[in-house]
């Protein structure tokens, strides 16, 4: 936001908080002094927390390397931003008829410790006749009220009652039914579907594979891309070949997102990598037995097990978006046309695809406990309130009397910083005496502290691969032991082993260190030497 925006909505607090407009509205940039950047919620919050994490293991990563700004001095691997994927509400998103099966199938009691892998594994013990039913159950009152609304659309909109009939006739429980459903923006590539028409035909239009794709979703008002995307995909599923087959619910709501995430057989996911979150859509899915395939992105690049759905690699192969793009789209028609209809289709004499029933099963035993509400409360609670509550009641006892001690150890501190300097720095000559693997690497630091005591600082070596001057990789970080304390002058040591063969580049990082600071980023001041 502009800052005269900020200033309109949120000038009184500076008088809350007893600090300039300067000072606050510094908090929300980068780079406090900077005027001309504009003011983040993000850097305010960063700023303000003492705690931060992504909502999956990626994206702890991408917000790393996003706020590494805020920490000049340390590397985005070593900030302390961790994660908590998401996870979904059991009892909202899992349909009743499957909630009836868990309970009977797992005990009564499993609902109050879904986070527990255990109880899921029994879904192994229900026959594959018996879970093909509960599918094509929960499929066919899915197909019943998808018909209703498309009925409902195309009528308010006066399309041809042919159109509408053939959108309607192809829509049963034996075919292949692929889920697409979510905010329709860009980084999401909807269209990475239609980059082949011609081969797209041929998958839908199999006559003993038919596939149908429903797709759903609202754009952004201010995002034009995603609306036009929205326009694409209606006006392809009005052409002949497509009708029926391509089939698009409009207003998009919480009842259509829960009808298609309990009753597709495939949910189709294909952000941008690593631009998905988390999502939670294909989480909602697997509570239902839908199986997932996705790009390794978000949530499910933590939960995808081989024969638990499909999946398209992490990593990019092309940096030019567009060829990755094609790349992407080449393998979502070879695993429709291989190998996900393979699984679906091929059946046994009673009719039941045991393939694809066994992936049902491993998505239920072996991914879905990992991503109910409660695996991510306990998470939240693990990793961050409870270890929060615990600094809030350390920090508010005896009148506040911890946050005083250091609120002024913090002033002493910045005070005294610039005047630190180096005296001594020995270590070891490594281009006319290279230190062979398994020898001892050993070095001493001398510092001149004025103001300060040699408990207020630490030093640590740094050790990784340079590029371009720079080390890009940490490969260690060892603190360095303290040693005598004379008249300003601190003397710190290290000797340790070298464990790891290689060529490596060093250097020595001086921070500030006190028993009451929760983490480093709560004062990252760093000198390097």
């Amino acid at each position: 936001f502009e800052e005269h925006i900020i200033r309109a909505y949120l000038s009184h607090f500076t008088s809350h908080l007893n600090i300039s407009w300067e000072k606050f509205i510094g908090l929300g940039r980068f780079n406090p002094n900077d005027t001309s950047e504009e003011f983040s919620m993000s850097v305010l919050a960063a700023n303000l927390s003492q705690e931060i994490n992504g909502v999956s293991r990626i994206h702890g990563k991408v917000s790393r390397d996003m706020f590494q700004k805020l920490y000049p001095g340390y590397y985005s691997e070593e900030l302390h931003i961790g994660y908590v994927t998401n996870g979904v509400h059991y009892y909202t998103w899992t349909d009743s008829l499957w909630q009836k099966v868990y309970q009977k199938t797992f005990g009564k009691e499993f609902v109050f410790d879904q986070a527990n892998d255990k109880p899921w594994q029994n879904i192994y013990n229900l026959p594959d006749s018996e879970v093909w039913k509960i599918r094509q159950t929960v499929k066919e009152t899915m197909i019943k009220k998808v018909k209703a609304k498309l009925k409902a659309d195309l009528t308010f909109r006066q399309e041809n009652p042919k159109q509408i009939i053939s959108s309607l006739e192809a829509l049963n429980k034996e075919t292949l039914i692929i889920g697409f459903a979510r905010r329709f923006a860009t980084y999401k590539r909807a269209h990475l579907l239609f980059t082949n028409l011609d081969r797209l035909d041929i998958i839908v239009n199999n006559k003993e594979r038919p596939v149908i794709f429903i797709f759903a979703g609202k754009a952004h008002p201010a995002d034009g891309a995603g609306q036009d995307l929205i326009k694409r995909i209606v006006e392809i599923s009005r052409m002949p070949q497509f009708t029926g087959k391509i089939l698009f619910l409009e207003n998009y709501n919480m009842t259509i997102g829960k009808l298609l995430t309990s009753g597709v057989d495939v949910w189709l996911n294909t952000p941008t990598r690593p631009l998905e979150a988390s999502g939670t859509s294909g989480e909602k899915a697997i509570m239902n037995g839908v199986l997932n395939f996705s790009v390794l992105d978000g949530w499910w690049a933590e939960g995808y097990k081989q024969g638990a759905g499909w999946a398209i690699e992490e990593a990019k192969t092309y940096l030019n978006q567009k060829l990755q793009d094609e790349l992407d789209s080449e393998i979502i028609y070879n695993s429709f046309e291989t190998e996900i209809t393979d699984a679906y289709y091929n059946v046994n004499k009673n009719g039941v695809p045991e393939a694809w029933i066994s992936h049902i099963k491993n998505t239920i035993a072996k991914i879905t406990p990992h991503f109910t509400m409660q695996r991510m409360l306990n998470d939240y609670y693990n990793k961050y309130y409870h270890k929060l509550e615990e600094s809030g009641k350390t920090f508010t006892a005896d009148n506040f009397e911890h946050a005083k001690v250091l609120a002024q150890w913090k002033w002493k501190i910045l005070s005294a910083w610039d005047k630190i300097s180096v005296e001594k720095l020995v270590i070891p000559d490594s281009d006319t005496e290279p230190i062979d693997f398994g020898k001892h690497f050993i070095a001493e630091v001398e510092l001149k502290i004025p103001g300060l005591n040699i408990e207020d600082i630490g030093v640590e070596i740094i050790a990784g691969n340079r590029t371009n001057g720079d080390i890009d990789e940490i490969k260690y970080r060892l603190p360095l032991i303290q040693g005598k304390f004379i008249e300003d002058i601190a003397h710190f040591t290290i000797e340790f082993p070298l464990k790891q063969p290689g060529v490596y580049d060093y250097a020595f990082r001086i921070y500030p260190k006190h028993k009451l600071l929760v983490n480093r980023m709560d004062f990252p001041l760093v000198k390097w030497i």
